[in-house]
């Protein structure tokens, strides 16, 4: 049984997955190469080394395809922090795009936890 301990920390390992698509937004808009540049991608490089480290220990603590299924999540976290940190629309079409593949992929797990 999945504790919601466990589900609070997967998702909190998902958020940090996605703050390096922040700093990979944040250097391009610098001059390439610049300080801030240089900056913002050895930012995004540490958080993706982070997020790896601790990917490997959520994947022990969940089967494979649960832990897959709420990385579907970091779409609804990304599309947040574009609209909470660079002001981007979100439209309807977003919305729905979202909403079909987390759904999508809950049905894709959840039909395995059937078979078993």
């Amino acid at each position: 049984m999945v504790r919601l301990r466990n589900v609070v920390l997967l998702q909190a390992v998902i958020v940090i997955y996605t703050f390096s698509s922040v700093l990979a937004k944040l250097a391009s808009g610098q001059e390439v190469f610049s300080a801030g540049f240089v900056m913002f991608y050895l930012g995004e490089l540490a958080v993706l080394g982070i997020y790896a480290l601790l990917w490997q220990q959520m994947i022990k603590r969940f089967e494979l395809s649960v832990a897959y299924t709420n990385r579907a999540m970091a779409l609804l976290w990304s599309m947040l922090w574009a609209v909470v940190l660079f002001h981007d629309r979100v439209t309807m079409k977003n919305v729905i795009g979202v909403a079909l593949v987390i759904v999508g992929t809950l049905i894709v797990n959840g039909g395995e936890e059937e078979a078993r």
